[in-house]
């Protein structure tokens, strides 16, 4: 398959429609599918799936999960199939950007580790399923979302690397900030032993 070269107008435009996708608040489309009332006033108020899954739904909390990384494999896989590499990776970038700060909701959107972990495996997947497993790794023993969360940015540019995936590199390493700075709060909490653990309201 030849190597497509992307311009700078087909980067923005991809960059335009990852925003798109990503910008998608399926927290708040999937608990008001669910019944479950208004998203915003639950929990934290994030739009993630950490947050859904205190609305006491493993459903939603699962579809949620499925449709933010999904976005971002499919700003991925589109810009790939269409425009090349270079355009899939402006395209996965803006729809992490666009989960994070949606236009739709003032700016103010999720942590964006479902859709970095999406936007991941289609990147490069085995990377990708790496990350995955670091993050149910560090989940699973500590009991604390936040901490599989921000162990699995963290890990993304280390399995790059070693998985020669080059290319991913500073992607990865620019995600795993933004994840670090949109998880301040749960770093407090973490510090001060006050985080809250899994299925704990």
């Amino acid at each position: 398959m030849p190597v497509i070269e992307s311009s700078a107008a087909v980067l923005i435009l991809w960059a335009v429609i990852g925003y798109g996708l990503g910008s998608v608040p399926f927290g708040l489309v999937v608990t008001r599918a669910f019944g479950l009332g208004n998203l915003r006033q639950i929990g934290s108020g994030n739009i993630g799936t950490t947050n859904v899954l205190r609305t006491g739904s493993k459903a939603a909390a699962a579809l949620t999960l499925l449709l933010d990384g999904g976005k971002g494999a499919a700003a991925v896989l589109l810009a790939r199939s269409l425009a090349g590499e270079d355009a899939a990776q402006a395209a996965g970038l803006m729809a992490f950007l666009g989960h994070c700060f949606p236009v739709w909701l003032g700016f103010k959107g999720g942590k964006g580790v479902a859709t970095f972990l999406g936007l991941l495996l289609a990147l490069a997947w085995p990377a990708g399923i790496a990350c995955c497993l670091t993050w149910l790794a560090a989940a699973a023993a500590s009991r604390i979302s936040s901490m599989g969360a921000l162990v699995s940015a963290l890990s993304a540019p280390v399995w790059a690397f070693v998985l020669g995936y080059q290319a991913v590199i500073a992607l990865s390493v620019l995600l795993a900030a933004i994840v670090f700075v949109r998880h301040s709060a749960n770093i407090a909490r973490l510090r001060a032993g006050t985080e809250p653990r899994i299925g704990q309201k």
